[in-house]
């Protein structure tokens, strides 16, 4: 029997479903954090209703303060046939992308039974993902160049054939040379490296290789996607200045964080709505007569199943979906 039942993949869609259309609701409008808490309240709401014992151990309060969804938050029915998982949510992977009306927005959760995902206040990891081809090549405990000409070699590429894609961050001016002086190809993208850790996994995406420093918790998440596609993703986790170091005495900022450090288990569920358009998803579209389509993705680790939701919700018949009565756009 399995530990984590099938069909609630499902039920967590509903959850990134609403994140993703109460969050789009702000796409454009030049206000990350009224989109990022539109996120967290719909997520929130709709986790009420899964038949699941969850407690966060990576969640926004931790980073943003927000008054729910923090690290060790008890959420789900908790019946007394609900399941002990471990729950990392991203409400919103991709903040300042929503506010400005960018791509590659979405609202993300990964699950796993208790015990088995990470935990850590840390906010930020130095990262290095490959899709499966490379899974066993890559060292973190190395330096860029040599993981990146292993990992050509691993995709029988040419180094110059090999697109590197990299956070536009002025911390990565590093990495940039480096791939540069090695004559890599590079595609920069402004948020969302859930997003890019995952679309290393897909043929077709143009993208082999991610590195560069970014969230802690959008690593644990990238790292249950990639237990589901095959992939692998290293980690160490990256102190800005001495006071990350002695807040977090527990942590280790040395250690290469494996991928069976980050998620100790295979039955795992990865689940992402799309916010706006991305190379994964397609984002929230409005339809006439109050309509609105969301497009998801359900992975499995047990199985390896990958499923993509199309969804069509009728808005008039789901008072939780509900528009707000007035935007305030002058926050």
């Amino acid at each position: 029997m399995d530990f984590i039942n099938r069909n609630l993949g499902l039920s967590l869609a509903r959850v990134t479903e609403l994140a993703a259309i109460e969050s789009s609701k702000w796409l454009g409008r030049g206000d990350k954090n009224a989109a990022d808490q539109a996120a967290v309240n719909g997520m929130r709401k709709m986790f009420d209703f899964v038949d699941i014992d969850g407690i966060v151990v990576i969640g926004e309060g931790e980073k943003d303060e927000a008054p729910m969804l923090y690290m060790g938050e008890h959420i789900g029915n908790a019946a007394d046939s609900a399941v002990a998982v471990d729950i990392a949510v991203d409400p919103l992977d991709g903040t300042t992308s929503t506010a400005k009306g960018l791509s590659n927005a979405i609202s993300v959760i990964a699950v796993a039974p208790r015990g088995a995902l990470l935990k850590t206040r840390v906010f930020y990891m130095e990262k290095i993902a490959v899709g499966p081809k490379a899974k066993d090549v890559i060292d973190l405990s190395k330096p860029l160049k040599e993981n990146l000409i292993n990992i050509a070699k691993a995709l029988e590429k040419n180094i110059e054939d090999l697109t590197v894609t990299i956070q536009e961050r002025d911390r990565h001016e590093k990495y940039i040379k480096e791939c540069r002086e090695l004559g890599c190809r590079i595609k920069l993208f402004r948020d969302g490296d859930v997003g890019q850790a995952i679309a290393t996994c897909i043929d077709d995406s143009g993208v082999d290789v991610l590195v560069g420093i970014g969230g802690a918790p959008e690593g644990v998440l990238a790292a249950v996607a990639m237990k589901c596609l095959g992939g692998n993703l290293q980690g160490r986790l990256h102190a800005v200045n001495p006071d990350d170091i002695k807040n977090n005495p527990d942590d280790d900022f040395n250690k290469i964080l494996r991928l069976e450090d980050l998620c100790r288990s295979e039955e795992v569920l990865f689940i992402a709505t799309g916010v706006s358009d991305g190379d994964l998803l397609k984002g929230v579209r409005y339809l006439s007569n109050n309509f609105v389509k969301t497009h998801t993705v359900v992975m499995r680790g047990a199985t390896g199943t990958v499923r993509f939701i199309e969804a069509t919700h009728n808005l008039d018949k789901k008072p939780e979906y509900a528009r707000p009565t007035k935007l305030n756009f002058e926050r």
